[in-house]
């Protein structure tokens, strides 16, 4: 995990507090909607969702698409460095719906969508408001 500090995800923000983020805004939606999860799973597919350890803004032709290719890196480089169960992969591959076609099959990664989605939107509006700037890390 300490590779994901030095890459920028949205703005300012690397792809390590980026992952921190959705971690406990996944936990958080969760609790606050009642929403029974696999608290395990929903923290470890959280925090490995952009494993994909390179710098998507530096122009490499391994980095086309990024969007839609991204999830299936960050699987391949998770699978390598963990032991994974079936829930965390899901959360990991299918983490771009709607970009990418295939929904989450979990409840776990239907959390993991939506925590990502919000927390992208607050990390690229942040950087861009006057005076204001998203936590680094």
């Amino acid at each position: 995990m300490q590779q994901t500090r030095l890459y920028l995800q949205h703005g300012h923000v690397s792809v390590y507090s980026h992952s921190l983020a959705v971690a406990l805004a996944c936990v958080a939606i969760a609790a606050r909607l009642h929403i029974r999860a696999d608290q395990r799973a929903l923290v470890r597919g959280a925090l490995l969702h952009d494993y994909f350890l390179y710098d998507w803004h530096h122009k490499d032709a391994s980095h086309r698409w990024h969007g839609v290719h991204h999830a299936a890196r960050a699987l391949q480089n998770a699978q390598r460095d963990f032991a994974l169960r079936p829930v965390e992969r899901d959360m990991i591959l299918r983490h771009m719906f709607p970009l990418n076609l295939h929904p989450p099959r979990t409840r776990e990664g239907v959390l993991l969508c939506l925590a990502d989605k919000l927390c992208a939107t607050r990390e690229v509006v942040s950087g861009r408001l006057p005076g204001r700037s998203p936590r680094t890390g």
